[in-house]
């Protein structure tokens, strides 16, 4: 059986607040990578529930922190669909992001959305 690591180094100032991320995972890359937020969600088979870990670094712009959250909510809708075969949910989660994005003034309005969500 073959394995792979992911690794998580926060480095900390003297509040605990983190001031950088860096990470690596042994079967992509040789080196680590810097990074400004994380979000992992894992699901704990036994209690049924989602343990959720979210960081990020004290210059993480909240410009960046508005597109971090839009570009997870899309993924998020795509990976749903692939997991599930549910393509009317998935299209609904799209919808409300969408929405979120425009509200947030990352994407242009889609006149579009609220065809797709009747």
């Amino acid at each position: 059986m073959k394995k792979s690591e992911i690794q998580f180094i926060i480095t900390l100032d003297d509040k605990k607040i983190p001031e950088k991320i860096e990470w690596d995972a042994s079967a992509i890359q040789e080196q680590t990578t810097a990074a400004n937020a994380i979000m992992i969600a894992l699901w704990d088979a036994k209690e049924k529930n989602t343990l959720r870990i979210d960081l990020w670094t004290k210059s993480m712009m909240k410009e960046d922190m508005k597109k971090f959250y839009h570009q997870s909510l899309l993924f998020m809708a795509d990976n749903f669909e692939r997991a599930t075969g549910d393509a009317e949910t998935s299209q609904a989660m799209q919808n409300f992001a969408q929405m979120l994005g425009e509200k947030m003034n990352l994407v242009m309005k889609n006149k579009f959305t609220a065809l797709k969500s009747d």
